[in-house]
């Protein structure tokens, strides 16, 4: 019972303290005075009257009333219903007018004469009866209004002394009313409370009736069942105002503990928005604050941490604004706003799809037959009552589902005094399958979940609807899932309960309630102000009632409690849901077979079936099946295995483990745990080890979490038995009639026990709170052990676990309601960083202490353990942790002595000479990376993972090892890079899947395109992996460019480290030589070192001095005679310098190009237009210059020394190339300085240089361009004569056709690269201006004079694009003319459609040139591009490295391959440099000069200018010639290899830029469109592209000439080398390879004259390179040739063994990623050259060189097709065909005839193109006469042997074979003889036997040498080179006479 209201409050408006125009209520009067007990007196109500301020208005308004909700300390809620009406008062504007202005902030303009102030009549109660409430305070206004005789404070006493019953229907009293007014005040309580107590005689439920004395009364009903929540029909207005999909979002937010705020004008809106959400929200509570109706004093409140549900009035809607983590709904506009930072998690599918179906079919009926042609007659919605009751049941079936089941994951850990229960949430989510569930993860983390638990967990209580529907309902709930139609009528019949439950007598409706009359409502007369009310009279009735209840029985209402049913157990739910992951039959066979096997020893068994376990441990079937299976294998808690059954148990242990989440929602790792402590094997005497040891590195065992319920369910489990043995004497007796009792579930006999507990005595009670309090300790003892078992690691000092999981550092992540739970899981708030790295071993028991106390702590608190229990454990945790780490030492120093496991052998790799290990190999396993060919992903065999040895040397890192899948196991993998290419390593850790350990790893990247994924195998110790580290980064950075291999090569001896050294700082003896001195000595006194190295000296410094002292002689023995003219010019200490100056590649190419010679000043040709200058031989002028310039002939070196100061670095124009047929030329240079360009472009002077106001020095520059501009002879000659070729003077005839056939190009061109005004800047046009320009064709330009040779030049084609014939020119002048852009602000004409076309061209960088002003009259012109800057290649290098080589499997289409290679924008840079290449290239090949002047004149400018001249001369397109320019353009002009390769330890911070990458890329472009105007492959491309960062060679070393002559680098390539094997260059090497294989040659290589090149550049048209994409794992990279021979020699030696097994096939499989394709599937014309030399080796002809071979056959080849061909096809026919396209393809025909197979290898243009090739033409079969064998022989075995000769004769070489086939040893006396000079047949032989030295044998052989032959006949004594080869011939005719 309850009384119905607590206080009665009459507050008003407080005249006195008004403060800043803001008035106050004030409590005028409050009954009772004195609080209630049980519920005091809540503060603040007067805020809350009046929640928007209490005001003075001018008008009197309609009374308002509603309920607002006070929430007190402990969390209950008071309703305190409002009634506010409005009394005049006269306004006090003679006195307080000043006030009543601030007060109502108007202007006074008339001041009513009457104000009116609220007043508010407040009801404060527990209960929430709102239309009581309403009707009890209108009566009282009414009386008061309408002056009724009833006196106030008896329908007041009346009010506060009515007592109602909380729950169970409401009391109908059938006694008749008296009206109260008759009956004298004393009698008036007893009659009420006669009401409240109805008679025995009376029904026990009966409606209550209630009346306050004032001719009034009104039924309460009160609901039936108290747990249910009434909701009137604020539940439906909520869905009217807001709409479905609005109140899911709201619904969804409150569970998920988010903050929400509504906003009305209504206060009673509000309340009943705030009613109808807590409604929707049963069985769940509400439990976070909640104030329907906020006051706008106390606004602040919403920016309160902690969650909320919140009304405010509209009025203060712009104080909202700026929350930014509230949901706020509007119910008077019907939308929600959600926050960006807030994510709402929704209900999961399709629970919210059904979930807002069934809704609509509750709120909209009709949306159903909105479509039908005759829809039903009557379709409204239910009333609005019922409507609510309806969508509250679709909320009761939602809780429903989603709990169902709950009540199986509840673990009862205490029975007695109290139950104490816990939720298992892991396991729930696990059998629900919604572990990745966001939603139900955080209801089930919530408050208001955990109130669920403590409220409807206990077994034994009351149950109300909800339990009912859980429990009983789940089979229905689950057929209605998919018929909403079901769903309805359910829905139905809960709404009609839920109704009942509300309204338990609908029909009874006694309200007789007056109301004020209309007269009084409206009147405006001065009304009455509300009485003080007599104290003492209201104070009266209450003592009087207080008095009756005391004297009055009790009510006892009884309770009905009961067990709690618990529905069907999870687990059929979900697997007929089909949820669980599919796991065939098969699978789990596989495991049991496995398991078997182990078990029965059958080992080979067990390891085939090995990988297939492990796959399918994945799935959760079979990883429960296994922990069944091992469970099987356990007696009495232990089973002792052999190391292999035991190493391959905990394998499938870690499998297992591994794929179990933090929380292990299977219940797996909880099934495994008493598992890791039963299997061990022994170690040796009374030594032990436990599977827990070798388990530990996982995530679960380190979550509080796990622990917990693992805990609890074990307590549960032994509290029940505690109770069936209790039990089981009683039961005896039934047991025999229900043999098939089921097992009784621990909620059951909980419930039972608490229904007995009232029963039980005193002593009982206390026994079993007693045994069970123990139970729970000595579990907690248990588990103190466990915990230890897998926390501490085996090897403690290694502390590992630690490290990754941050134990004991991170609060409990806990699952009970004790503590809420705190977001994210360890692993993440741990910084792996924490200081664990060197912990000694007492910092792991510490640790380990302080997670097992916490858990302790924990778990003992929430099962009532007793504190001297809880002390006692403490005290036993640490002697625990200490017993075990003691026991450990003896296991792990035992295990260390277990013979190993058979690891695979270490694989040796093979060294190049000179190459070095400097760490021996290391075990590690090779991780796939995410390159998905070599894991078997993408089909074949998976390579990786694999294991071996990581060997680190002195040039490369490598890899050898062999796949970890037995099935591929003998393969060998091999994966290596140069360790100068290493660009990033970062440390890793993974988990391997057959291993037990998370391994320490490393993930190396190579610029080579190679990443290495590596995890140590636990056997390397890690401070070995750590020297690993700092060894590589030594190497990586050595201090200087002489620590590098290519100058260390061969020299380090001392460097291997030992895997048992712990002497970590030995320090890497970078080797290398001081060289200042004999810099000094070659170059010349004045030439001192600017930076002071102090290199360590060389080991062999002896040698290395004489090499270079013959280097400096055989310098001065060479000097040629033509220049010994320099004396006069040079002083005589530079002659050496200058000699070797002379030879170097610029020299040589200056002559070739006719570009000037090195003459006297006296005999210097006057009509020379350039002459090479000296005057940089010193490199005093630039640094990064060669020593030797072209510069315009009459410009003296002065001038240069003055005007390399305008350019940055001082590097000055200078000529690099010459037109040989325009003559034109083309310059590099820097940027100009800022101040340069202003005073150079700014001057407006014209050709005519006056002396201008500018500075000298840019006048001085203006001379130099002049100079270069007069040296061409189109410039000469163009005063008015018309000789240009293809360059005629415009302004005098231009409608010449060159011109518009040219223009267009060139201007579309331009327009491309300097990007037109509508462009963005940096991208280009790509419009159809672009595309179309490019394929204009190349008719000849009229030209008068002799130049009328045509203009050469081709086009990449798209392939048999008809365009060209399509094009019209004119189309082309408009394109190109009209909206040219004005870059520089030129003048207004079309930029290069000026008058007259500039002579010279200069390329400069956009950003340079602004403000610039181009004069009209200059004859040169400035094009500005905008170059794309060093750090732009970095960065796009290295997206370029991470989308070819991605560290790991793409997750989305968002990173597949070629999205990534488009974010890295390496091909719109490629494309860049190229688009400029062809611009300049166009320019030249038009007759004027151009100038390539960016950045620093090395970068950008180098690509510039070497892809011009490559495009432009052939010459470059041959060995000799790229060579040659790449010695030229980026040796000698200063190309920062070594800084743009980090190459030492100075420029690490630099990064790796790969500026000369991006120029070999850019030749392979050109290479793939024009494939027959190379000479060398693209092989020969990667090759250096390979070896450019591999350090191998010291070619790319260092920054410029100067720092090579300054180390003496440069010239000592031609010394007598000591090591012949050493290449110091790498073009040396390139050319001894290719005198032996024909692998740099392109076999397509058949040039036009004069020919040059235009490629596409459009993105389009480029590939992406394969260098970057492939990869050899069966030898790694191709590069290092001698590698490959040594391989293979390897190879064969194995391959010779004689193979007695069955016929092997000759098919072979080639694997993409494994094999190198080149080698097993090569290219036809390298197979038949090949084959030719094996036919030559075994007709013992001295094989020819394969390109004399070539060559000849070329030739033939030439002859032969102009015998045949007609006349007609002496042109070049393909070029007119239609069929091919511009790039001529080469045809290899095979035919069969008559004959025998014809060649016919279309190598040049006159090639036939016939589509049928002619018959058999007998020329060709000539080729092959040279191979008529002399005599068919089979020679198994051959080589020369010394013979001993008859007697007296001496011993003779000879060449033996040995001839299996014929049975026979023939001897010739030389190798190329074909006539036999003997033969020895086997058949014959009788032993072979080692011989000894005799008389007269060669001198300086090895004893072993010798072996003897016996024949019958006679002795033959042999001897070979050494005792191997002896041993090999003794061997292979000892074969064959066994084989005979």
């Amino acid at each position: 019972m309850a009384r119905l209201a607590d206080y009665f409050v009459v507050v008003g408006y407080d005249l006195d303290k008004r403060v800043e125009g803001e008035g106050q209520g004030r409590i005028l009067q409050r009954f009772p005075e004195k609080d209630w007990e049980d519920s005091p007196f809540p503060q603040g109500v007067e805020l809350f009257c009046q929640p928007s301020g209490w005001q003075l208005v001018p008008e009197r308004q309609p009374a308002s009333f509603f309920v607002a909700v006070l929430t007190d300390i402990s969390s209950d809620r008071h309703y305190c219903a409002c009634f506010t009406f409005w009394e005049g008062l006269d306004n006090p504007q003679k006195s307080e007018a000043s006030e009543v202005d601030e007060a109502d902030e108007e202007p006074a303009v008339v001041q009513p004469a009457k104000i009116f102030a609220p007043k508010s009549l407040v009801l404060v109660s527990r209960l929430d009866y709102t239309e009581v409430f309403r009707n009890c305070l209108g009566l009282i206004y009414t009386i008061h209004v309408d002056g009724l005789s009833v006196p106030l404070e008896t329908v007041i006493g009346n009010l506060l002394t009515c007592i109602i019953p909380i729950a169970g229907g409401s009391q109908i009293d059938e006694s008749p009313v008296c009206s109260l007014d008759k009956v004298p005040q004393a009698l008036a309580c007893d009659w009420l409370l006669a009401c409240l107590q109805p008679g025995p005689e009376e029904r026990e439920e009966s409606l209550r009736t209630i009346t306050l004395g004032a001719g009034d009364r009104q039924v309460i009903q009160t609901p039936i069942n108290d747990s249910l929540p009434v909701s009137g029909s604020s539940v439906a207005q909520l869905f009217r105002q807001l709409g479905i999909i609005n109140v899911l979002y709201l619904f969804c937010a409150a569970l998920t503990e988010h903050k929400i705020l509504f906003l009305s004008s209504s206060y009673q809106r509000l309340t009943d928005a705030c009613r109808g959400l807590l409604a929707i929200m049963f069985p769940l509570k509400y439990s976070f604050t909640y104030v329907p109706i906020l006051p706008g004093k106390l606004l602040e409140v919403l920016s309160t941490p902690t969650p909320f549900i919140i009304g405010v009035n509209s009025f203060f809607r712009s104080e909202t604004q700026e929350l930014l983590d509230v949901i706020i709904a509007d119910l008077d506009g019907g939308t929600i706003t959600i926050p960006e930072c807030v994510h709402i998690s929704l209900l999961p599918e399709p629970l919210l799809q059904q979930i807002q179906t069934a809704l609509s079919m509750v709120l909209d009926p009709e949306l159903e037959f909105a479509d039908h042609a005759f829809p039903p007659q009557s379709l409204q919605p239910s009333a609005l009552k019922i409507q609510d009751k309806e969508i509250r049941a679709v909320f009761l079936w939602l809780f429903a589902r989603l709990f169902q089941g709950y009540r199986w994951c509840l673990h009862i850990i205490r029975i007695h005094p109290e139950p104490v229960i816990r939720f298992h949430k892991a396991a729930f989510l696990g059998q629900r399958a919604l572990t990745e569930d966001d939603f139900l993860m955080k209801v089930l983390d919530g408050m208001a979940f955990a109130g669920f638990v403590s409220e409807r967990g206990p077994p034994y209580r009351a149950t109300d609807l909800f339990d009912d529907l859980v429990a009983n309902q789940v089979e229905r709930i689950r057929q209605e899932e998919t018929c909403p139609h079901k769903v309805m009528s359910h829905v139905k019949e809960l709404a009609e309960q839920l109704f009942k439950n509300e309204n338990p007598y609908p029909a009874v409706a006694m309200h007789k309630v007056q109301r004020p009359s209309e007269s009084s409502q409206n009147s405006t007369q001065n009304q009455t102000v509300f009485p003080g009310l007599d104290e003492v009279a209201v104070q009266l009735f209450i003592d009087h009632a207080a008095a009756k209840l005391k004297s009055a029985p009790p009510v006892v209402k009884v309770e009905l409690k009961s067990m709690v049913p618990s529905g069907p157990p999870l687990g059929d739910i979900v697997d007929r849901n089909g949820n669980v992951m599919a796991n065939s039959a098969r699978r789990l066979e596989v495991v049991r077979n496995c398991i078997t096997y182990i078990f029965e020893n059958k080992m080979l068994e067990a390891k085939k079936l090995m990988p297939a376990v492990l796959r399918a441990l994945k799935g959760r079937a079979a990883r429960v099946c296994l922990t069944q299976e091992l469970n099987q294998h356990v007696l009495q808690n232990r089973a002792v295995l052999d190391d292999q059954q035991f190493d391959y148990v905990v394998r499938m242990m870690n499998c297992t483990l591994q794929d179990c989440s933090h929380i292990d929602e299977h219940g797996i790792a909880a099934a495994l745990l008493p598992l890791v402590t039963a299997f061990c094997r022994k170690l040796g005497a009374g030594i032990t080890q436990f599977a827990y040891s070798c388990v530990q590195e996982h995530m679960v065992w380190t979550t509080m979490q796990f622990w917990e319920a693992m805990f609890y369910s074990d307590v549960q489990n032994h509290i029940k038995a505690l109770y069936l043995e209790t039990e089981d004497g009683d039961q005896q007796g039934n047991l025999g009639e229900s043999g098939s009792r089921r097992e009784i579930g621990a909620l059951e006999l909980a419930s039972e026990q608490n229904r007995l507990w009232p029963t039980l005595s005193k002593e009982m009670q206390m026994e079993r709170v007693q045994k069970e309090e123990s139970t729970v300790f000595s579990q907690a003892i248990h588990y103190a052990n466990r915990m230890s078992y897998l926390l501490l690691p085996l090897d403690t000092s290694k502390n590992r676990l630690l490290r990754s999981s941050g134990l004991g550092d991170v609060e409990s992540v806990s699952n009970s309601y004790v503590t809420n739970s705190i977001a994210g899981s360890m692993a993440e708030s741990y910084d792996t960083e924490s200081g664990f790295e060197d912990a000694e071993s007492s910092d792991v028991a510490n640790s380990v202490v302080r997670f097992i106390n916490r858990f302790v702590d924990k778990v003992c608190n929430e099962s009532g353990v007793t504190n001297e229990h809880l002390k006692a454990l403490h005290l036993m945790i640490p002697d625990i942790v200490q017993m075990h780490i003691e026991t450990l030492d003896a296991v792990h120093r035992e295990s260390k002595r277990l013979p190993p496991i058979q690891k695979p052998k270490l694989l040796r790799p093979t060294l190049l000479p000179g190459e070095e290990l400097v760490m021996d190999g290391m075990r590690v396993h090779l991780i796939p990376d995410g390159r998905e060919e070599a894991t078997g992903l993408m089909g074949g065999p998976p390579l990786l993972p694999a294991e071996g040895a990581i060997f680190l040397t002195t040039y490369r890192l490598i890899f050898k090892g062999t796949p970890t899948d037995p099935l591929v196991g003998e393969q060998v993998v091999t994966r290596s890079f140069p360790v100068a290419s290493l660009t990033k390593e970062k440390r890793i850790s993974v988990t391997l899947t057959m291993d037990q350990y998370v391994q320490e790893g490393l993930q190396l990247r190579s610029c080579t395109f190679q990443l290495m994924k590596i995890a140590f195998d636990e056997e390397v110790a890690s401070d070995l992996a750590e020297v690993f580290r700092k060894h590589l980064h030594k190497l990586r950075y050595p201090q200087h460019v002489q620590g590098t291999f290519a100058f260390t090569v061969g020299q380090c001896g001392k460097l291997v480290v030992e895997h048992k050294t712990k002497d970590k700082n030995q320090s890497l003896k970078t080797l290398s030589k001081n060289l200042v001195k004999t810099a000094k000595r070659t170059i010349g006194r004045q030439y001192v070192t600017k930076k002071k190295y102090s290199p360590p000296t060389w080991e062999n410094r002896g040698s290395f001095q004489s090499e270079l002292d013959e280097d400096e002689i055989s310098v001065s023995e060479e000097v040629d005679q033509s220049s010994l003219t320099l004396s006069s010019t040079i002083r005589s200490s530079d002659r050496q310098t200058m000699s070797n100056v002379v030879e170097r590649a610029c020299c040589r190419d200056y002559q070739r190009l006719g570009l000037g010679t090195l003459s006297n000043s006296l005999t210097r040709s006057k009509n020379e237009p350039f002459r090479i200058s000296t005057v940089n031989r010193m490199y005093t002028v630039c640094r990064s210059y060669p020593g030797l310039l072209i510069v315009p002939q009459s410009i003296p070196d002065s001038t240069i020394q003055r005007i390399c100061r305008c350019y940055r670095q001082n590097r000055f124009p200078v000529v690099c190339w010459r037109n040989s047929r325009t003559k034109a030329v083309l310059l590099r240079s820097a940027g100009l300085h800022a101040k340069g360009v202003v005073g150079f472009f700014k001057s407006p002077n014209a050709p005519t240089t006056v002396p201008s106001q500018a500075d000298s020095t840019s006048l001085e520059q203006e001379k130099y361009l002049q100079a270069i501009i007069s040296s061409m002879p189109s410039y000469s000659e163009s005063s008015g004569r018309n000789t240009l070729s293809g360059f005629t003077s415009t302004h005098m005839n231009t409608s010449d056709s060159s011109d518009k056939m040219r223009n267009p190009k060139i201007g579309a061109l331009m327009k491309q690269v300097m990007g037109s005004k509508e462009d963005v800047p940096g991208t280009f046009s790509r419009g159809a201006v672009g595309q179309r320009a490019k394929v204009i064709s190349h008719s000849q330009p009229k030209v008068s004079g002799k130049a009328r040779n045509p203009s050469r030049g081709k086009w990449g084609s798209i392939r048999g694009s008809g365009r060209l014939s399509a094009y019209n020119p004119d189309v082309g002048t408009r394109l190109a003319g009209k909206e040219s852009p004005q870059p520089n602000g030129g003048p207004s004409e079309a930029m290069f459609l000026r008058q007259q076309r500039a002579y010279l061209y200069i390329i400069g960088d956009k950003s340079q040139l602004k403000g610039g002003k181009q004069d009209s009259f200059q004859q040169w012109e400035v094009v500005p591009i905008e170059v794309c800057d060093v750090r732009q290649v970095k960065n796009s290098f290295k997206k370029l490295m991470k989308a070819c080589v991605p560290s790991s499997p793409s997750l989305g289409p968002s990173m597949s391959f070629l999205r990534c290679l488009e974010d890295s924008e390496w091909m719109a840079l490629l494309h860049r440099v190229l688009q400029v290449s062809v611009l300049v290239v166009e320019l030249l090949d038009t007759g004027s000069s151009v100038m390539v002047s960016l950045e620093d004149g090395w970068d950008v400018t180098t690509q510039v200018v070497s892809l011009v001249q490559l495009l432009s001369d052939p010459y470059y397109r041959t060995f000799d010639g790229f060579r040659l320019l790449v010695e030229k353009e980026w040796l000698s002009f200063g190309h920062r290899f070594s800084h743009r390769g980090a190459q030492t330890l100075g420029s690490q911070s630099s990064g790796f830029t790969p500026v000369f990458l991006q120029f070999l890329d850019c030749v392979h472009q050109i290479h793939l469109q024009f494939p027959m105007e190379f000479e060398f492959s693209q092989y020969y491309l990667k090759f250096l592209a390979y070896h450019y960062v591999s350090n191998r060679f010291r070619t790319f070393l260092l920054d410029s000439d100067y720092e090579r002559i300054e180390l003496g680098v440069l010239y000592e390539e031609k010394g007598e080398r000591k090591s012949p094997q050493v290449c110091k260059s790498v073009w040396d090497y390139i050319d001894r390879l290719n005198k032996k294989t024909p692998i740099f040659y392109n076999y397509m290589f058949s040039p036009e004259d004069e020919e040059v090149l235009r490629p596409y550049t459009f993105i389009s048209n480029l590939k992406v390179w394969d260098f970057y994409m492939e990869e050899t794992l069966s030898e790694g990279p191709s590069y290092d040739w001698e590698l490959r021979g040594r391989q293979e020699r390897a190879a064969e030696e194995a391959a010779e063994k004689p193979d007695t097994s069955a016929p092997k096939s000759q098919r072979v499989i080639v694997w993409p990623c494994y094999d190198n394709l080149s080698k097993v599937v090569p290219d036809a014309i390298t197979k038949l050259l090949q084959d030719l030399q094996s036919l030559e080796a075994e007709l013992g002809q001295t094989s020819e060189k394969w390109k004399d071979t070539w060559d000849k056959i070329k030739n033939t080849q030439r002859t032969e097709t102009k015998l045949e061909s007609k006349p007609s096809f002496s042109s070049s026919l393909l070029m007119s065909s239609n069929l091919s396209h511009q790039r001529r393809s080469q045809g290899v025909y095979l035919q069969e005839s008559g004959v025998g197979s014809s060649i016919n290898l279309g190598l040049d243009c006159e090639a036939s193109a016939t589509s049928t090739p002619v018959a058999g033409r007998p020329s060709t079969s000539t080729l092959y006469s040279q191979f008529q064998s002399t005599e068919s022989e089979n020679r198994s075995f051959e080589g020369i042997l010394y013979k001993r000769g008859a007697l007296l004769k001496p011993w003779k070489p000879r060449w033996f074979v040995l001839d299996k086939t014929k049975h026979q040893l023939r001897y010739y006396e030389t190798r190329q003889d074909k006539e036999c000079k003997g033969v020895i047949e086997l058949a014959e032989v009788e032993s072979v036997t080692a011989g000894t030295s005799a008389m007269g044998a060669p001198k300086s052989i090895d004893e072993k040498a010798f072996f003897d032959l016996k024949t019958t006949k006679r002795v033959y004594n042999f001897c070979a080179q050494d005792s191997l080869n002896a041993q090999l011939w003794m061997d292979s005719v000892q074969s064959c006479l066994s084989d005979a």
